[in-house]
C-alpha cells in the first residue's frame, strides 16, 4: 500500500526488455514493492546507486511505458507505523489518461485530464485520484475529462512541470469506489450508473 506522496524523483539509467533499471538515493531491499510513477513493483536486483524492478508484459501493456525514461516518480511502500498522509494508493493502474490542457492561475495551476468512460465512473468532485503515483484531489468532472490543480511545491518538485497537452500519465481511481461498485452489482444487480441517477433524484 502507497499513499500518494512521492520520495524521490529517480533517473532512469535503462529499460531492457522486461527491466528498468534506476539511480536514486533511496536505498531498498531486494523485494521490496515500491510504486514507479503509480506502478506497483518489485526490487529484483540491487545496485551501488541505485536498483531494478521487472515489468510484465501484462503490466507495460497497460501502462503509460513512454514515461519510465529520463526521470520517474518513485514511493516505497508504507510501513506499519507510518504516518498517512494522501490517500491508500495501490499501485494498481486502472487507466491511462491524456493531458488536454495546463493553465497557470498564477500560485497554481489546472490541469485537465481525459479518460475513457470506464475510469471517469470513478472519479468524483473532491473525490482522491493518483496521477503518475500523485496523490490529488479532483476539483471538477466532466463528461470525459477531470480538472485538478496543482499548487506550486507539487509542480516543481514531481514530473508535473514537464508534462504538455497531449502527455500521457497512468491513473489510479478511488480504491473504495471501484469495490463499493463491485460488491453492490455482485451482491444485488445494483451499478454504479443506477447508483448515480438515484443520488440525482434527491
Amino acid at each position: 500500500m502507497f499513499t500518494g506522496l512521492i520520495r524521490e524523483l529517480a533517473d532512469v539509467v535503462a529499460l531492457h526488455a522486461d527491466t528498468l533499471t534506476l539511480r536514486c538515493a533511496y536505498r531498498p531491499k531486494l523485494g521490496d514493492s515500491i510504486a514507479i510513477n503509480g506502478v506497483c513493483l518489485s526490487v529484483t536486483k540491487l545496485l551501488k546507486d541505485g536498483f531494478c524492478v521487472e515489468l510484465s508484459p501484462e503490466t507495460q501493456s497497460h501502462i503509460a511505458l513512454e514515461r519510465f525514461k529520463a526521470r520517474v516518480h518513485i514511493e516505497p511502500a508504507m510501513m506499519m507505523g507510518d504516518r498517512f498522509e494522501g490517500h491508500i494508493v495501490q499501485g494498481h493502474i486502472d487507466a491511462i489518461g491524456t493531458v488536454e490542457r495546463i493553465t497557470s492561475n498564477g500560485n497554481s495551476h489546472d490541469l485537465i485530464i481525459a479518460a475513457a468512460p470506464e475510469p471517469m465512473r470513478y472519479i468524483v468532485p473532491k473525490g482522491s485520484i493518483t496521477v503518475d503515483g500523485v496523490s490529488l484531489t479532483v476539483n471538477e468532472v466532466f463528461e470525459h475529462s477531470f480538472r485538478l490543480t496543482v499548487i506550486p511545491i507539487t509542480m516543481r518538485e514531481t514530473l508535473f512541470h514537464t508534462y504538455r497537452s497531449g502527455t500521457r500519465v497512468n491513473l489510479e481511481t478511488d480504491m473504495f469506489a471501484r469495490y463499493l461498485e463491485h460488491l453492490l452489482s455482485r451482491s444485488h444487480g445494483v451499478s454504479w450508473a443506477q447508483i448515480e441517477h438515484i443520488s440525482a433524484l434527491y
